[in-house]
């Protein structure tokens, strides 16, 4: 078995056309679900970019132990199984942040790999002293120039990106194909390409943005809206929209080009094609920016998958309603190469689902967080009475957060724990979490988040989740399914206290 595996971040589902999508045009996205298998009740696991990736590593829910961080030395990891099973493993990436301290070892886990500079603030190109003055005359104070090394980081980035062969999600696929190119002929490897896009900042080729109509916005580069209160301007919001779009088709155009090699080279007789991503993006629905701090709407919990399987006519072109969720990808993957499943995996190949479909509830969240859960005709997003850090461990022998390591502070409050059920065997570090986990803004976003609480919502009824409703049935269902899930996952009797649960093991 061959195998491309294709993770696009932030893809907002409803972006897509084969998932009723309006505002741009997706021809090559549609085109590959004409052909495959497309889930439509997919949901993420653990957020938001690298917890996703160590669920998809491992194939069970890491957010209930840990924040943000590397693979864990007993973690299970899905290239290295492969790997160990005879199967070569191949990481084409510009995801930057594999490469900071709180990601730095999942692409180790790959037999080799690739990686493209450039996006967002990857620490890429020096500039000891930047022209500030003329990027505060090229981009918007809304989004710049306000200090910040991050973004101060990728305006100096982008002067270096000048045509679109030079930004890094259209070199990821250059350099797929030359690995295509290279090994096609050969059998059992895994490629993964893996491209920021269309990730925020929303920087893309004006060839893109011309193709959709104009937004009314007549000013500087605004294209990175902070997590927060979307309180712009009606032009402002469709600026940011239309970039965002144009991102979207960007990444369209490309993945459109590995879809001709398939079709080039006849490669769909023997190789599997995914494309997913880890999580979505809120553009200015219910009235947010970004991901973290709202409930995990269905704009950024319900994503796409799409996937072709060799062999399998009878799953080309169809649709299926059966749940699924990130942590679901690492099973299929070992599943599809006949590599042997790990005892804590807690996700399902997604091959037996379909053969077998199930009565399943998504779980997902973040550390900190609330949970939430979907059935995909319910969604329930169970807050704590306090969203606060107080009473909530790390769980971690890599006490890395996502730039710097844990502080010496941090540590000195640790103490040594029994190990988890997943943990084979090995005790871990119980660090008392840091200030700031729980991804709270400051100042009157905080007032705001503050307001958020336990919500329920009728997908069916009120698919754009404007009112919450009471269903005594629905808020059982799906808050046993949490349960029954930090249950299968050795959760922390901390995490059953802060929500007021009761796990059916005691």
């Amino acid at each position: 078995m061959r195998t491309v595996l294709v993770l696009l971040d932030s893809l907002n589902r409803l972006a897509l056309g084969a998932y009723g999508g309006t505002e741009v045009a997706t021809p090559n996205i549609d085109r590959f679900a004409a052909r495959a298998l497309t889930f439509d009740s997919h949901y993420v696991g653990s957020l938001p970019c690298m917890p996703a990736r160590r669920d998809l590593h491992t194939g069970r829910l890491n957010f209930m132990h840990r924040s943000w961080g590397p693979l864990e030395p007993f973690d299970n990891s899905m290239p290295r199984s492969l790997g160990q099973a005879g199967t070569y493993t191949h990481l084409v990436t510009d995801h930057f942040h594999y490469f900071e301290d709180g990601g730095a070892n999942y692409h180790t886990r790959y037999a080799t790999w690739d990686l493209v500079r450039g996006q967002e603030y990857d620490t890429w190109k020096a500039k000891v002293a930047p022209d500030l003055e003329r990027y505060g005359r090229e981009f918007s104070d809304r989004h710049y120039n306000d200090g910040a090394r991050t973004r101060l980081q990728h305006q100096i980035n982008r002067d270096h990106i000048r045509d679109e062969a030079d930004h890094p999600g259209p070199q990821c696929f250059d350099k797929a194909l030359e690995f295509l190119d290279e090994n096609r002929e050969a059998q059992d490897w895994l490629l993964q390409i893996e491209c920021f896009d269309p990730h925020e900042p929303f920087f893309v080729p004006e060839g893109y943005k011309a193709a959709l109509p104009p937004s009314g916005y007549d000013g500087p580069v605004l294209d990175w809206p902070r997590y927060g209160p979307c309180d712009d301007t009606p032009e402002e919001i469709a600026e940011i929209r239309r970039n965002y779009h144009a991102l979207v088709a960007m990444c369209d155009a490309h993945f459109g080009r590995l879809l001709d090699y398939f079709d080039r080279h006849d490669l769909w007789d023997d190789t599997a094609l995914i494309l997913t991503t880890d999580h979505g993006f809120l553009l200015g629905e219910h009235e947010w920016w970004g991901k973290n701090i709202p409930p995990y709407f269905e704009e950024i919990s319900h994503i796409p998958l799409i996937m072709h399987v060799p062999g399998r006519g009878d799953l080309a072109a169809t649709r299926t309603e059966q749940t699924t969720q990130t942590t679901d990808l690492m099973p299929t993957l070992l599943d599809l190469h006949g590599a042997d499943m790990p005892p804590e995996v807690r996700g399902r190949s997604l091959l037996r689902l379909v053969d077998e479909p199930e009565d399943r509830i998504a779980v997902f969240g973040q550390f900190g967080g609330p949970i939430g859960a979907s059935d995909g005709r319910h969604a329930l997003y169970l807050y704590p009475d306090r969203m606060e850090e107080s009473g909530l461990h790390e769980y971690t022998l890599m006490p890395s957060h996502l730039k710097l390591p844990f502080g010496t502070d941090e540590l000195a409050a640790a103490t040594l724990v029994p190990p988890f059920d997943f943990t084979k065997g090995v005790p871990l570090l119980r660090v008392p979490a840091a200030p700031g986990q729980t991804k709270r803004p400051p100042g009157a976003a905080r007032e705001l988040l503050a307001s958020f609480g336990t919500m329920l919502f009728d997908l069916v009824a009120d698919p754009q989740q404007m009112t919450p409703i009471h269903c005594e049935a629905a808020m059982h269902r799906l808050t046993a399914a949490i349960v029954d899930t930090l249950d299968a996952h050795d959760a922390p009797a901390e995490l059953y206290d802060r929500f007021a649960l009761r796990s059916r093991a005691t």
